[in-house]
C-alpha cells in the first residue's frame, strides 16, 4: 500500500483553493505517496475529480472533529491513513500543539501545524503563506497552471446549459453579482451596464446567484430588461462543469472568482474592500481591478461605508479587462 500525505483545511471553498499550488509543491516532493485531504465536502470530491487529490474525508465528519479535540479517530479508513501517514499538513491555528500532538499520536511520522493568518509568516499573498508554511520558496510561485476537470463534468454542466435554454453555438459570460459578504458588492446599476454591454458584443450574459445573494441579484433583475438567464444555487460539481464551459468570468472577491480563476476561465477579479495584494485569485488568465484602495481600517467601518470608492468601477474600465482577460486566455472549451 502506497504510503500517505494527510493535509487538513477546515476554510471556506476560496481559502482551499488559494493552497492549490502549495498542494502541487508539495505533490511534487512526494510523487509516489496517496495525498488525502480533509475540508469540505464539495471542496474536496471537486479536488479528488480534478486529480490534485486521491481521497478525502469531510472536515464536519467524526474523525476530524476527533483529531481536533485532540483524540484519536475511531473510523478504520482513517486510521488505515495514518498508519502510513509520512507527513499531517494542517494549515489551521494550534497554538496549544493539541492538533499536532493528535496527528503524531494517530501515526503520521511528521506534523506541520501552522495558520496562514500568522504572523510570523513572511509572504504577502495567501497562496505563497501557505507555501511558506510547507518550507517552499515563493519567488516566482504567481504562475499557475489551469486545474482540469474530467470530461463527464463537462458533459453534464453541457446538459445543463442546454435545459435552461443556452445553446452554445452562442460565446457566453457568466456574471456573478454577489459574494460571500453585500458590502465587497458594487452598485446594480455598474452590473446592468456591464451585463448589456456585454450582449452588445455577442457575449450572452448569464448571471450566477448563490445562497447569499438573494437579494443582491433581486436588485439586478429588477433593473434589467429582458431579464437573462439566472443560474441559482448549482452544486459546486456542476458550477465547475458550466465554469469551464465559459468565455468570460466576472465577479468579487468570492470562492466562485477563485474557482473561474482557477479552472483557466479569463477572469475579471473585482475587488473593493479587501486586498489583491493578500487575495487575488490566481489562474492562467486573470486580469484584478480595484477603483480606489480601501482606507477603512475595520470590517465595521465597511460596513458602514455608505460610498464605497473602492467598488466605484466605470463600467468602461470593467469592459476593458474583459477584453484584456479574453485576451490573454484560451477558451476552456478547446482545450
Amino acid at each position: 500500500m502506497a504510503r500517505t500525505i494527510i493535509m487538513l483545511h477546515p476554510g471556506a471553498l476560496g481559502d482551499l483553493l488559494l493552497a492549490v499550488p502549495a498542494i502541487r509543491r508539495l505533490r511534487s516532493r512526494y510523487p509516489y505517496h496517496r495525498f488525502i485531504l480533509c475540508a469540505h465536502e464539495q471542496a474536496a470530491a471537486l479536488l479528488e475529480a480534478s486529480g490534485l487529490i486521491d481521497d478525502w474525508t469531510a472536515v464536519q465528519g467524526a474523525g476530524c472533529a476527533a483529531l481536533f479535540n485532540g483524540s484519536r479517530p475511531e473510523d478504520p479508513v482513517i486510521i488505515d491513513w495514518f498508519g502510513r501517514c509520512d507527513l499531517a499538513v494542517a494549515w489551521i491555528r494550534d497554538e496549544a500543539g493539541t492538533l499536532a500532538a493528535a496527528l503524531r499520536k494517530c501515526g503520521a511520522a511528521d506534523a506541520v501545524v501552522q495558520s496562514p493568518f500568522a504572523q510570523a509568516l513572511g509572504a504577502v499573498h495567501q497562496s505563497d503563506r501557505y507555501a511558506e508554511i510547507l518550507g517552499e520558496k515563493v519567488a516566482g510561485m504567481s504562475k499557475v497552471s489551469a486545474l482540469l476537470m474530467p470530461e463527464d463534468l463537462r458533459r453534464e454542466a453541457h446538459a445543463h446549459l442546454q435545459s435552461c435554454g443556452v445553446s452554445l453555438n452562442r460565446p457566453f459570460a457568466l456574471l456573478h453579482p454577489g459574494s460571500g459578504s453585500r458590502h465587497k458588492c458594487m452598485n446594480p446599476s455598474i452590473w446592468r451596464c456591464v451585463t448589456q454591454a456585454l450582449n452588445e458584443q455577442g457575449l450572452l450574459s448569464l448571471l450566477l446567484e448563490g445562497p447569499a445573494d438573494r437579494e443582491v441579484m433581486q436588485d439586478l433583475l429588477d433593473h434589467l430588461s429582458p431579464r437573462p438567464i439566472v443560474l441559482r444555487e448549482l452544486p459546486l460539481r456542476l458550477l465547475a462543469g458550466v465554469l469551464t464551459l465559459a468565455d468570460l468570468f466576472v465577479g468579487h472577491d468570492s470562492g466562485v472568482t477563485h474557482l473561474a480563476a482557477l479552472l483557466g476561465v479569463p477572469t475579471v477579479a473585482l475587488f473593493g474592500p479587501t486586498d489583491p495584494a493578500r487575495w487575488a485569485p490566481r489562474g492562467p488568465a486573470v486580469t484584478v481591478l480595484q477603483a480606489l484602495p480601501c482606507h477603512c481600517t475595520s470590517w465595521d467601518m465597511v460596513k458602514n461605508c455608505g460610498d464605497k470608492p473602492c467598488l466605484n468601477f466605470s463600467p468602461s474600465e470593467i469592459l476593458t479587462a474583459c477584453q484584456t482577460a479574453r485576451g490573454a486566455g484560451i477558451n476552456p472549451r478547446n482545450t
